[in-house]
């Protein structure tokens, strides 16, 4: 898009420095001290170049107090700077806000950029975090062998609380393979789950020293770990990404040990005091007992138990002889109304009905007698006559005097000879016994 309106170089100068803030911004660059200056401004100004290139760099005093060192022409630095222009001259430069050495800036670049990135991932967030067990017996150690921290840790936990248990977990803390052996000894430790809490760091040490306890494994294992975990790396001005991941940071080592453990002199005292407290309420208690007591004894001087038994038991003689009273007349009342009783039942006695009706019944039952021989003995003549003249008409009969009764297949009597066929089945019935024939042959 072509612009026809006439600008000043100043304008220019604004419109460009406007555009590299708005384009690049703040960066970090690596490179070499040149021309280095310090007017009494308390600016600094130099150039920052490598092989075949240089820009030209500021550094105000409110920002370069805080380097913590003065660079030297020749040095290499990591800085971290936003891109502009210096609009008098036209030329774009560096300003600079803050300032490392640069094996160290960039070991701060590579810190910085994996705690945002775990940051974001949460595992910082307090909410992730443990608490310390309440009651704590065994102290699982993981440092260096040989290192100061160890010996500072042990010496600590000893005075403090000599109950500990105390289990050592030695791995480098310092160089290349530091880093794997800290989170395997982290991952063993989860793994036996012999430990209530892990103390996990070293002494102090620069950046490079410390950088074990920035790596990523070390920090993933941290937060993994099922068991809580005591983060104590350096001294109190040291942060590691490994205090950050940690259930607890310690300021330091010893400090570690502190938290974990419980001072056995505070112990001490505190159970002297619960002693007190409870030789007092001894003491209250005894003494409302004894109170109860000698309440009790003046009730028993007063009211003496003798004395009731006494009352008791002239009562309970009173008692008896009422009773015995009650029990005989109740029974005098019982005899005279069981021999009015009696009187009314020999009055009202059914032996002479029994008497009478027992005759009445054996009259009946031999008339009863009677009557049944009389009819048994018509019965069994008629059944003499009825079954002479069955005879008379019986079937059986004629065939006593030598007759058969011939059926076919269907039991149906043959009387002629075309109820069957040549070839047909026939029963003849004789008087003891069945003859089955088969027809042969039929003739009229």
């Amino acid at each position: 898009m072509q612009n026809n309106s006439i600008l000043s170089v100043k304008d220019l100068n604004q419109m460009v420095k406007e555009l590299l803030c708005d384009a690049i911004g703040q960066i970090w660059l690596i490179g070499e001290i040149s021309n280095f200056s310090r007017p009494s401004s308390g600016h600094w100004y130099f150039s920052l170049k490598d092989d075949s290139a240089q820009v030209r760099c500021a550094m105000f005093r409110n920002s370069n107090f805080r380097a913590g060192f003065t660079p030297q022409n020749g040095q290499q630095v990591l800085v971290r700077a936003t891109v502009t222009l210096y609009e008098a001259r036209g030329e774009y430069q560096l300003v600079i806000d803050k300032i490392q050495a640069a094996g160290t800036g960039l070991l701060q670049q590579k810190f910085e950029q994996l705690k945002q990135k775990l940051s974001e991932e949460g595992l910082f967030d307090s909410t992730n975090k443990q608490p310390l067990p309440e009651n704590i017996r065994t102290v699982g150690i993981i440092t260096s062998s040989t290192g100061a921290a160890l010996h500072d840790i042990c010496q600590i936990l000893k005075r403090r609380d000599p109950s500990l248990h105390l289990i050592i977990y030695p791995t480098q803390v310092q160089g290349n393979e530091a880093a794997g052996q800290i989170a395997n000894m982290i991952h063993i430790a989860n793994i036996r789950q012999e430990c209530d809490v892990l103390i996990v760091g070293r002494g102090g040490g620069s950046l490079e020293d410390l950088w074990s306890f920035n790596e990523e494994v070390v920090a993933r294992a941290i937060f993994a770990s099922q068991i809580s975990i005591v983060s104590a790396v350096g001294h109190e001005i040291d942060f590691t990404i490994a205090d950050f991941v940690a259930d607890v940071r310690a300021a330091t080592p010893s400090a570690a040990a502190e938290l974990v453990s419980r001072d056995s002199l505070q112990q001490v005292k505190r159970l002297q005091v619960q002693q007190q407290h409870l030789t007092m309420a001894m003491d209250y208690y005894l003494m409302q007992c004894r109170e109860k007591l000698n309440k009790w004894r003046h009730q028993l001087q007063t009211q003496h138990p003798q004395t009731k038994l006494e009352k008791q038991l002239n009562q309970l003689l009173a008692y008896r002889h009422s009773l015995s009273e009650n029990i005989q007349q109740y029974l005098l009342r019982l005899s005279n109304r069981h021999n009015s009783l009696d009187k009314r039942l020999l009055r009202v006695s059914p032996q002479n009905n029994i008497t009478y009706l027992g005759q009445f019944t054996w009259q009946k039952q031999q008339q009863l007698i009677s009557l049944i021989k009389q009819k048994l003995t018509k019965s069994q003549h008629q059944f003499a006559l009825q079954t002479s003249q069955l005879n008379n008409v019986s079937p059986l009969a004629t065939l006593e005097r030598g007759y058969s009764i011939t059926t076919d297949q269907n039991n149906t009597v043959v009387r002629r000879s075309e109820q069957v066929t040549v070839g047909d089945i026939i029963v003849t019935r004789l008087k003891k016994s069945k003859l089955i024939s088969q027809i042969t042959e039929i003739t009229n």
